[in-house]
């Protein structure tokens, strides 16, 4: 063997195992563009006022708010938005519960100051008037 393929053994593998993880991404970009591309060009273009219109669960859009009808409130949306995100922070609890005595001292400090974290958002947010239905 040369001394190039001597050094080259002795250090171990190089930037070879990483190609598959590479590939994987190119593989993955590659579908997205291709997807996003390839929609407009195999989709229907049969396009109306309607589909131009906003869509607000079902109801059509007045100009006039009325009574039981018209947009939906602004706080509706801030509302299930706030719901969603503490809500999937919440999810985070699940893994701690399950595996607490493994994480001993270190994983009460860490679960303590994400509760923390969570509680100063939802005291923000309370304050805020985030959580009124006016």
């Amino acid at each position: 063997m040369s001394q190039f393929h001597l050094a080259q053994a002795a250090s171990g593998p190089g930037l070879e195992m990483y190609l598959p993880l590479v590939l994987l991404f190119v593989l993955a970009a590659a579908f997205a563009v291709f997807s996003v591309l390839l929609g407009p060009l195999v989709g229907p273009r049969r396009y109306n006022r309607a589909k131009q219109m906003a869509y607000e669960c079902g109801i059509e859009p007045s100009p006039q708010p009325l009574v039981g009808g018209g947009r939906m409130p602004v706080a509706y949306y801030i509302t299930a938005m706030l719901f969603i995100l503490f809500d999937i922070e919440m999810v985070f609890l699940y893994p701690f519960a399950v595996s607490a005595d493994a994480l001993g001292l270190f994983g009460l400090v860490e679960i303590v100051l994400f509760i923390a974290t969570v509680g100063f958002a939802y005291a923000y947010v309370w304050r805020r008037g985030g959580l009124d239905w006016n």
